[in-house]
Formats: structure tokens, sequence, C-alpha cells
């Protein structure tokens, strides 16, 4: 497993702080009994975010790890990283 850095990791953490500050209204919301319409909607964005953040992680690491692995190995990793699609 490659441990490069990778330039993508600061846009997937902003992604995920913008779910985290999604989650964190839909429990608000769901503590101040918001409309369930209005609580979907936030959990909809955060689903969203996590799915959106999950999916550039992944691709980032094919194009850069999978990619430079010269030894064969990057299909079994290939392999791993699948189970989270």
């Amino acid at each position: 497993m490659s441990n490069q850095l990778h330039e993508s990791h600061p846009q997937i953490t902003a992604r995920l702080k913008r779910a985290h500050g999604h989650l964190a209204k839909v429990i608000a919301m769901l503590e101040g009994q918001a409309p369930c319409s209005d609580i979907a909607q936030q959990l909809f964005a955060v689903e969203k975010a996590v799915t959106n953040a999950k999916r550039a992680l992944i691709h980032d690491h094919i194009d850069h790890c999978l990619s430079a692995d010269g030894d064969g190995s990057g299909i079994e990793d290939f392999k791993a990283i699948t189970k989270y699609l």
C-alpha cells in the first residue's frame, strides 16, 4: 500500500467538513423538531457529500497509487478498495 502525498486530500477534507456541518444541522433540526421534509433534505446533503468524498478518494487512489505500482501489487490493492464502492 502506498503512503504517497495526495494532492486531493485537502479537497476531500473540505468535502467531509461540509458533510460534518450538514450532519450537525440535521441533529439540531431533529432536536428542534423541524419538519421531516427539511430534515430529509439535509440528510440527503450529508449522504451526497460523503459519497462524493469517497468517490474522489477512490478515484485519486486509482489514478496515483495503483498506476504507480509497477510490481503488479496494484491489482490486489484495487480489489481491496472495491469493497468500499
